[in-house]
């Protein structure tokens, strides 16, 4: 099916309210990949539509103020995320749907819930199947959407309002780099446009041409919500000359088979980080046999002895990060145990693989699509899932799901996460939520 997302309003008569409400109401719609996300049953009516009525004049400013965050923060998030992601948080009188908005940085994901009451009144939705469409193209539903209600506001008379000021300030800010790169590190922290006069935004822009700009949008995300202490880059060289392990990026695997990794805009970040493990086997002759310690260490051009148990560790998060010179490099993994340190390892060395740009390559608990592509890869090198259906041989029990994952050596919400994604058992509720999170 083709990816798309519109937002429109069928315009209807409101003779009371604001006269940017009055200029703004009508029928709202929402419509992605080629599914409603707004219909329901409209108790007036007595009937179905495929929106309530609402004045478009709020969602528009809703829209423009939280264009950022809605553009570039991934979920989960901060302790206001509701406010700047669920449209039921407008507010202003009216029954708005239950439908949340993030991104993962390549695709923007919409999630419609149906109402949680079976005769809420006075419009009672009836929810969709999530969706996810190219970030691009929610770019593109905005920029239209947006100037449609200024229009229908000028048409009224209705001229310098607030919803005015927001779009002329965010086009700028959009047409701006400097200012785009800031406005994009403070949503992926979770926080609103200029929402805080601390230094730390100022320490990520400023750590840009060390650790590469992409790398440094994924610790702005890493912060969202914790109370991470590293965001210099003095803060990554200090930890890695701390408990760091040496290693020669140079001598780090690199994939022959480049050409055959499908790009980020193509495909969604699992895809990604499962073809390029493949790649790996296939260019090492792995079958779907367990990675050794040796191998993997290896690979990612150290020594077995980064894999053993360390109860030093002391960073954030797990990482790696080259010299100035690209000469040499340093590995810091964040778990304690092997099992997570094996994970943490074919994270940070699948970064290197995939995104080859930065000094730094972090490992995040945040669910960016670099994040999410790592933890696939990661999955796949470890345990690929020829190998684990081989070895469980149809008995998929909490039982047999411990011996494959002691077998693999990796942990049984591994395993176990690989047999739900691959439909050999069923998820719950929550699972299905997570998963469409992540």
């Amino acid at each position: 099916m083709t990816a798309g997302l519109e937002f429109s309003l069928t315009p209807e008569v409101l003779d009371e309210g604001t006269p940017e409400e009055r200029a703004a109401f009508g029928m709202l719609s929402i419509k992605a990949n080629g599914q409603s996300l707004t219909e329901g049953f409209d108790y007036y009516l007595d009937g179905f539509r495929t929106g309530p009525l609402v004045s478009a004049y709020y969602f528009a400013e809703w829209l423009a103020w939280n264009w950022w965050r809605l553009r570039w923060e991934p979920r989960p998030g901060g302790a206001d995320w509701d406010m700047a992601h669920k449209m039921n948080a407008i507010g202003e009188g009216y029954v708005w749907p239950n439908i949340e908005i993030w991104s993962d940085g390549q695709r923007t994901f919409l999630m419609s819930r149906a109402s949680s009451r079976p005769d809420a009144k006075p419009f009672r939705y009836v929810g969709a199947t999530p969706v996810f469409v190219p970030s691009a193209l929610f770019e593109r539903a905005v920029d239209e959407f947006v100037p449609r209600v200024l229009g229908r506001l000028r048409e009224s008379k209705v001229l310098d309002t607030n919803l005015e000021r927001l779009w002329k300030d965010l086009v700028v800010e959009r047409g701006d780099p400097d200012l785009a790169i800031r406005r994009r590190f403070e949503a992926l922290m979770g926080r609103d446009p200029d929402a805080f006069d601390d230094a730390v935004v100022d320490d990520l822009l400023a750590s840009r041409e060390r650790l590469g700009v992409g790398a440094v949008g994924e610790v702005a995300a890493a912060m969202a919500g914790r109370d991470n202490r590293m965001h210099k880059a003095e803060d990554f060289e200090a930890v890695a000359e701390t408990v760091g392990f040496n290693a020669a990026a140079r001598d780090t695997l690199t994939l022959r088979s480049r050409g055959a990794l499908p790009l980020p805009t193509e495909v969604p970040a699992w895809r990604l980080g499962a073809v390029a493990a493949q790649l790996v086997r296939q260019q090492e002759y792995l079958g779907d046999n367990k990675l050794s310690d040796e191998k993997l260490a290896k690979m990612a051009g150290s020594k077995t002895s980064l894999l053993s148990d360390d109860p030093r560790v002391s960073s954030d998060f797990s990482f790696a990060l080259d010299d100035p010179n690209r000469l040499s490099s340093s590995i810091v993994l964040s778990p304690r145990y092997k099992v997570g340190r094996r994970f943490a390892l074919a994270r940070v060395f699948g970064d290197r693989l995939i995104n080859q740009s930065g000094a730094l390559n972090p490992a995040t608990p945040a669910y960016t699509y670099r994040q999410k592509a790592q933890r696939s890869f990661a999955a796949e090198l470890l345990a690929p899932f020829g190998g684990v259906e081989e070895f469980m041989n149809g008995d998929y029990s909490e039982d047999r799901q411990q011996e494959a994952a002691e077998y693999f050596d990796v942990s049984t919400w591994l395993i176990n996460s690989l047999l739900k994604n691959h439909g050999k058992i069923e998820r719950d509720e929550s699972d299905i939520d997570r998963a469409f999170a992540a």
